[in-house]
């Protein structure tokens, strides 16, 4: 696997969406240290999954490193969203939530 840097790929000027991430961080009902990231839990309100779907598209742009895994619990049951990447990616985000 290619080792990518723990930092934004768009030029300044394309980077319209920056700050949503951390908005979603932000709404988290639970937050989860993992070695590797963060793992975010949501209540399973109207409209979080395609807002959480359309922050991780703009991010797959923004921040190559990052993996991204949502899970959607039956039942109305809680929504997680993992973040994960190489060595220092937690960091990174704990950083977005200052």
């Amino acid at each position: 696997m290619i080792e990518l840097p723990i930092a934004c790929t768009l030029p300044a000027g394309e980077m319209a969406g920056a700050g949503e991430l951390a908005a979603v961080l932000g709404r988290a009902a639970e937050r989860r240290e993992r070695e590797d990231g963060l793992e975010l839990r949501f209540a399973a309100e109207p409209g979080i999954v395609p807002e959480l779907a359309r922050v991780i598209e703009q991010e797959r742009a923004c921040c190559a490193f990052l993996r991204f895994r949502l899970t959607v619990e039956p039942a109305a049951g809680p929504i997680t969203l993992e973040l994960t990447g190489p060595p220092g990616t937690r960091a990174f985000l704990e950083s977005l939530l200052r």
